[in-house]
């Protein structure tokens, strides 16, 4: 069944706009077909009773699907990277279980920003995230935030239960600690939330990485390879969700 997600109570439940359109022109849906609708992160088999206009009128049947979502949140910061290498990075983490996505402005960035488009680009990060949330059948859309500096970033370390940085010099490490044993130890304590932060092509700047140490981060080991700046961010929600699902 197609996946909706509405900002209503599942009481209120209409489906306007373009996904309206995509369930009666794309799908060509009728009155009967069922569909599901995700209000408040819960996922509802619903019904479909009326077309009117670009709205889509629906009842629940009062059945509900289990949630898939990670037991904890799990935020990606990562380095502004080049090209659409963010784009793959929202639609790719969001399928893994990503809860938010906060890029930065690292140091080795070679992108900067533009303010005058920025709205425009996050707005079409945040339209993939949904249709990766729909598409991965989750019932959170992973909150797409406007890029911060490293200092703001620094900032946010506290307000995580932990927080881990990949840094390539720890993968150049003869001893490593495993990232598993990591999120084992934070498994027993039953951590809720995790920040982990990529940096760029370039990787995270010396200054940067002992910034964060100090602050209350911990090195991450994702294995002795050497990963591309879009390949980190999904190899550790994949560790994450090996050790916590």
């Amino acid at each position: 069944m197609q996946r909706y997600f509405i900002e209503t109570t599942i009481e209120e439940a209409r489906i306007s706009g373009e996904d309206a359109r995509h369930i009666e022109r794309v799908m060509r849906m009728k009155e009967g077909d069922k569909i599901v609708v995700v209000a408040q992160n819960t996922a509802h088999i619903c019904e479909i009773v009326a077309f009117e206009a670009d709205e889509v009128h629906i009842q629940t049947t009062g059945e509900i699907i289990p949630s898939p979502e990670l037991p904890v949140h799990v935020t990606v910061a990562c380095g502004l990277p080049k090209g659409d290498k963010l784009e793959l990075i929202t639609q790719k983490a969001t399928e893994l279980g990503m809860f938010a996505l906060l890029p930065f402005e690292a140091e080795r960035s070679i992108v900067k920003w533009d303010k005058k488009k920025g709205a425009k680009k996050q707005e079409r990060l945040q339209k993939i995230a949904k249709e990766a949330a729909e598409q991965s059948h989750r019932t959170h859309i992973p909150e797409i935030y406007e890029p911060i500096s490293f200092k703001q970033l620094l900032e946010q370390v506290g307000n995580f239960d932990a927080v881990f940085i990949a840094d390539e010099e720890d993968a150049k490490a003869d001893k490593r600690t495993r990232f598993a044993e990591k999120l084992k130890n934070l498994n027993d304590k039953k951590s809720k939330s995790i920040l982990i932060i990529f940096g760029p092509e370039g990787g995270i700047a010396r200054k940067e990485a002992d910034a964060l140490l100090q602050a209350g981060a911990q090195t991450m080991s994702l294995g002795p390879r050497i990963l591309r700046a879009e390949t980190a961010p999904l190899y550790a929600l994949s560790a994450i969700s090996y050790e916590f699902e």
